[in-house]
């Protein structure tokens, strides 16, 4: 037998989720001392065909109804599915370069998506190659970025680091390989998380969120004092919050706790007795708002700064890393690398530091060129967006990657939000305003939102590898690839959407995030103010939680995400602590936890492809939902009923592992 044909016979390690003792090292399920098939004729052609296909997919479904699906789950599962149906032999290390050359179709989509209709909404001229560059050097820049950083987030950081939707991708790909029990949990588990939450998106059979409004008393705290508890009971949130485990999941929810409980309350006092709008676009008083409009317009600010001086400190704290990358980028350029005397395994090889540097400086030549000629026409100004672009993109990459690494959420809106204001503020101040000014800041914008959105979406798949055994190095080169199929796609998308459709007026697509970043531009670009009070009281709340060393990220991040979809994370982490804990047979509880992850998994990954089906049902223009049950206080109490048993089935479930 050759080595190209070694088998992969095991699932993965005991300690593949757990923090390793000293001394002790992570062995992954593809020998790093043996070869395997990865990169070949079969999965590169079809890790294109699926950035193809996701790329126009996500862009036309997420134009149309708001919602970008994450592609890493469905295509892993594809993958599987087609290698499988091919009897392709140790077909674990193609359907990783196949998910890694897909999944960026999500990652640069989003990106894309964000910013980029904003050009057509506010009558601004673009063409196709501006927006291409826009997204291709942003996703190049989110490669190059968060290479240096690998070893850190997916090696040193291992067990440390939940990597919710990259646990539940690895365990569809383990357990399309080793069959089995493994994959009848997984199937099962699958098929009831995507049962679940297909009834609700497609039919609103229950309502999607249960809140403190079902009750008399909750409708009074909601209306008299803005307090309002609120519960998303989808079975894919559970199944994050399990994967992410009690401690993060309380921190996230402490977090959020501070903005519904502390913070919206106290704005609503204040603002009780005004009489005017306060704030940018905002036309209503805060007394005639509800609980979620006063989060929406106020405290989400508050998060976003919070998020901002979280990357801030993540920089300042991961200086020796940035260091030791910078130092060994000078060492290889200098040609002084040291040779350590063995070979480095196969699964520690990335590209070498030289090609990383050499990469960046071309793309921020090519950025400078793009900005000079087919943007400003103006060397200063293409100075200013070049330094704008390279330094958010670098001080995000870490946050988007962190982010991604604890909840599966990458706060890219949140960062991309920031990014505009400020180079909005900084390109007038230049000199820059009118048209050109507000294309310069969009096409700013959506370089820093692709960068980050690959960076966090690259983490995960780098993660992916490092579990199963893939060669980064090959993960790496190949990601390029997806970035470019994906930019032309999604760009040609846009476009031909806008032409067919258009993104404003009467029978428009909707495009609301981008919507929302061109009605901020707009008074951003007249010298409107921005809110800086709410930045700075967000950075300020980040400043004091590391000071008492609490995670700064996660709970910057439960600030900024709406509080339905923290708390059902801290449900999961509870039933992950609780049936990890009941024996004293250490053994045994840990049996218990890695079925109760394969549950969890099964219920992301049933939920994330159900949903993108349930969403192209709706894009065709089919409603099938029941408007009028689901929005009554009936439907949120069976959602908590429902939401109750599938909690219930997974402790039973998990529980019935055996040593």
């Amino acid at each position: 037998m050759s080595s190209h044909e070694t088998p992969i016979t095991s699932g993965l390690p005991s300690n593949a989720y757990t923090e390793l003792k000293p001394g002790e090292k992570y062995v992954p399920v593809m020998s790093p001392g043996k070869i395997y098939p990865e990169v070949t004729a079969y999965s590169v052609l079809t890790g294109i065909v699926m950035a193809v296909v996701f790329s126009a997919a996500a862009a036309y479904l997420g134009l149309k109804v708001g919602q970008v699906f994450e592609a890493a789950i469905p295509i892993a599962i594809l993958a599987v599915g087609l290698t499988n149906l091919l009897k392709k032999k140790n077909g674990m290390g193609q359907n990783i370069i196949i998910q890694s050359i897909g999944s960026s179709s999500g990652a640069v989509v989003a990106g894309a998506i964000f910013t980029l209709p904003g050009i057509y909404i506010l009558n601004l001229e673009a063409t196709f190659f501006q927006m291409f560059f826009a997204s291709l050097l942003g996703g190049f820049l989110g490669i190059l970025f968060l290479i240096p950083f690998r070893k850190y987030f997916v090696s040193e950081m291992h067990g440390k680091l939940p990597f919710p939707e990259g646990t539940a991708t690895t365990e569809v790909l383990v357990a399309g390989e080793k069959g089995g029990n493994s994959a009848v949990i997984l199937a099962v588990s699958g098929l009831i998380g995507g049962i679940y939450d297909f009834l609700v998106a497609t039919f609103g059979t229950w309502a999607e969120i249960f809140t403190s409004r079902v009750v008399g008393v909750g409708e009074i705290l909601a209306d008299k004092f803005k307090l309002v508890f609120r519960l998303n009971t989808s079975a894919a949130v559970v199944g994050l919050g399990y994967v992410i485990g009690l401690k993060y999941s309380v921190i996230i929810v402490a977090g959020s706790f501070l903005s519904y409980f502390v913070l919206v309350p106290l704005i609503a006092y204040f603002g009780d007795g005004l009489t005017v709008a306060i704030g940018s676009n905002v036309t209503t008083l805060i007394k005639d708002m509800s609980p979620e409009l006063i989060f929406r317009n106020y405290v989400r600010n508050i998060g976003i700064g919070a998020i901002a001086m979280a990357g801030f400190i993540g920089i300042v704290r991961s200086s020796s890393v940035i260091k030791s990358a910078v130092s060994l980028a000078f060492n290889e350029i200098a040609g002084k690398k040291e040779s350590s005397g063995n070979e480095e395994l196969r699964t520690q090889k990335d590209l070498s530091m030289k090609i990383i540097v050499m990469g960046i400086a071309a793309t921020a030549i090519v950025l400078f060129a793009f900005f000079l000629f087919g943007v400003v026409d103006n060397i200063v100004h293409a100075l200013v967006g070049l330094l704008i672009v390279m330094i958010m993109s670098f001080l995000f990459t870490t946050v988007a990657a962190n982010a991604i690494a604890i909840t599966g959420n990458n706060p890219v809106s949140g960062m991309t939000l920031m990014t505009l204001v400020l180079s909005s503020i900084i390109l007038v101040s230049v000199g820059l305003s009118g048209p050109t000014g507000m294309v310069s800041a969009l096409i700013i914008g959506g370089v820093v939102c692709t960068a980050l959105s690959v960076a966090g979406s690259f983490v995960t798949d780098l993660k992916i590898g490092y579990w199963l055994g893939a060669t980064p190095q090959k993960q790496e080169k190949w990601k390029f690839v997806g970035a470019i199929v994906s930019a032309a796609t999604v760009v040609w998308i846009i476009s031909l959407l806008n032409n067919i459709y258009g993104f404003s007026g009467d029978d428009a697509l909707p495009a609301p995030q981008a919507n929302a970043m061109a009605a901020i531009i707009q008074p951003l670009m007249s010298n409107q103010p921005a809110p800086w009070m709410l930045y700075i009281a967000g950075a300020c709340i980040s400043l004091i939680l590391a000071m008492i060393k609490v995670p700064v990220l996660a709970f910057a991040l439960g600030m900024y995400l709406p509080q339905e979809i923290n708390t059902p994370l801290l449900i999961g982490g509870l039933i992950s602590h609780f049936v990890s804990t009941r024996s004293k047979d250490e053994a045994l509880n840990n049996a218990r936890r890695e079925r109760g992850t394969l549950i969890a998994s099964g219920f992301i990954a049933g939920g994330a492809l159900m949903g993108v089906v349930s969403v192209i049902i709706r894009s065709t223009g089919a409603n099938y939902i029941m408007e009028d049950w689901s929005a009554s206080h009936a439907a949120e109490v069976l959602s908590f009923i429902m939401f109750c048993l599938l909690c219930a089935y997974t402790i039973w479930d998990s529980m019935r592992a055996k040593k």
